[in-house]
């Protein structure tokens, strides 16, 4: 590297820079700000009018900036005077990786509404569930979205939209055609958007069963939007003169849900933003990536370890030519340190990157990237960041010193403002404008974050938060189960996979292929233990009757 990345962030954050920071003053609280961004989502989206340049590329599809506007204006026309939307009501989004996703978020964000981003995979009483929590007034929908979450709706009185809709889906009277609605031409009322506006909701899993809908601003997304393109733009001012990049256009590939927030952030809207080229995958397939990545010159990869794992590990991907791609790598899971060397050795000129953020950051956060990676592969990035600040504190929530031990804090513009309708988990994460993670870690005397830990019972299966608590209450909806915990058990490819030990009750009887059954009515398949052990012995607790979940591993599966 040609300089500090010190003195990198002091050049571009620097007066009179794209980047400029300063610091202003929200609620009491002192943050580090772009003074240049945008305050609100609808003058990113205006910025791509009229140009004739490919955004989207989906199967054999290309859609230009224009054309996505134009579409965009036609359904936020279609919200507003034939759905009758205003500004702070829940339209839903409930899909597969589709153009018609982004022209939904850009849409509704454009007059005022909030993108209610729901996960594909859930099941239907898990769509139930975020259909009444939201209290949704539309749900933009996909076909099998459609015929999974039509009941609820009806009940709800949600009008549906449908996208795509299949031939063979029986017609039901409150799904409407995208066709028959959103009509070309048509441009929707220009409302007032502040930055404090609501913009979104993503849901994400609950510790007592039930997702949580974390609540954005416009603001705060403006600020995270601001806040990833900074960090390229650091990363160009640190190579010395010798280094250049690729000369190729930006080109994203999109092998993420855009129901989830790398997705919808820091993939697609980078590149609605700065005007990048993005190519979709409607499902993860590792060979498919690898033939996009050849015939589109894909600049950047920004997935879960296990998916970089996946293109490495498929026998054909000597094949291909991926000399395109300048950083491949992502977040939402720890990557293993033999993972990083692969990466740095197998591609010719990407370097292996990650990012540590979660939805309440909007998936901003530290991030490792180059050779600081190569040379810290167990971190997940250099602290404190251009605008967010990282501590780690004891159990009387003090900061502790460089490399000891503790939870994370983060304190940053992009944090959200809140869970929707749940004003107690609120207030227990976010104190005094600082986010408490869950996160055990340390930063180390250099200024590196790692992660060693969570107090959260979670697991992260694949970039998918599983919490232990919702996959046992489904558990225990079995007449025949006594106990059961659930835990994280290590997995080469997934990071973890879900484990259970179930203690059946006496004189009854209950096998792997029956809990299965039972489970994929309750839960998304992602939930659902992959490794199970059953028992007729009281499962290990500790003295105040808590399971040992950290013993049952070498116990039960050993």
């Amino acid at each position: 590297m040609g300089v500090s990345v010190t003195e990198a962030t002091e050049a571009v954050s620097a007066p009179g820079q794209p980047f400029e920071v300063i610091e202003a003053d929200r609620d009491g609280v002192t943050y580090r700000v772009f003074k240049n961004s945008p305050t609100n989502l609808r003058q990113f989206f205006d910025s791509a009018r009229g140009l004739g340049e490919t955004f989207l590329v989906y199967e054999d599809e290309e859609w230009s900036f224009d054309r996505v506007m134009q579409e965009t204006d036609a359904l936020g026309y279609a919200l507003v005077h034939h759905y009758g939307i205003k500004p702070g009501d829940r339209v839903g989004i409930s899909m597969r990786n589709l153009p018609e996703w982004i022209i939904s978020f850009a849409a509704i964000t454009s007059v005022g509404a909030i993108s209610v981003s729901l996960n594909a995979w859930w099941t239907e009483d898990e769509l139930d569930y975020a259909i009444n929590d939201s209290a949704l007034s539309v749900l933009i929908a996909d076909s099998e979205r459609v015929a999974r979450a039509d009941d609820s709706c009806q009940r709800a009185g949600v009008r549906i939209l449908g996208v795509r809709l299949d031939e063979l889906l029986p017609k039901s009277p409150g799904v409407e055609y995208w066709h028959d609605v959103v009509i070309k031409g048509a441009a929707p009322p220009m409302v007032e958007i502040t930055p404090d506006m609501d913009a979104t909701i993503l849901y994400t899993s609950g510790t007592t069963g039930f997702p949580k809908g974390a609540v954005s601003t416009h603001g705060a997304i403006c600020q995270t939007i601001m806040a990833f393109s900074s960090g390229a733009a650091i990363q160009a001012a640190r190579r010395g003169p010798d280094e250049e990049g690729n000369g190729l256009a930006p080109c994203f590939i999109l092998v993420v849900p855009l129901f989830h927030v790398t997705g919808c952030i820091p993939v697609m809207m980078s590149c609605f933003s700065w005007h990048f080229k993005l190519v979709i995958m409607y499902r993860w397939e590792p060979e498919r990536a690898l033939q996009l990545i050849e015939r589109h010159r894909v600049t950047t990869f920004v997935g879960v370890p296990t998916q970089s794992w996946d293109m490495l590990e498929n026998p054909n991907f000597a094949k291909y030519d991926t000399s395109s791609l300048s950083a491949v790598g992502g977040g939402g899971a720890p990557a293993p340190p033999k993972l990083v060397a692969r990466v740095e050795g197998s591609f010719s000129k990407g370097r292996p990157t990650l990012g540590y953020g979660m939805t309440e950051t909007n998936a901003y956060g530290p991030g490792n990237y180059g050779d600081d990676y190569v040379s810290h592969p167990s971190s997940t990035g250099r602290t404190p960041t251009i605008v967010m600040d990282v501590e780690i504190r004891d159990e009387d929530l003090k900061a502790v010193p460089a490399c000891e031990s503790g939870e994370i804090w983060l304190k940053a513009p992009t944090l959200i403002r809140g869970y929707w309708r749940k004003p107690e988990a609120t207030e227990s994460t976010i104190v005094k404008g600082w986010l408490r993670t869950g996160d055990l870690g340390y930063i180390d005397e250099e200024g590196f974050l790692y992660i060693e830990d969570r107090l959260k019972d979670m697991i992260l299966r694949a970039g998918e938060n599983v919490y232990s608590a919702e996959v046992e209450s489904a558990i225990y909806e079995h007449p025949a189960v006594y106990e059961a915990a659930v835990f994280g058990l290590p997995h080469e490819r997934l990071g973890e996979e879900v484990a259970v030990v179930v203690m059946v009750k006496p004189g009854m009887h209950l096998d792997e292929k029956e809990l299965h059954a039972h489970l994929h009515t309750r839960l998304a398949s992602f939930k659902i233990p992959t490794r199970i052990a059953f028992t007729d012995q009281p499962l290990p607790r500790n003295a105040a009757g808590k399971f040992l979940k950290r013993e049952m591993p070498g116990i039960y599966f050993g």
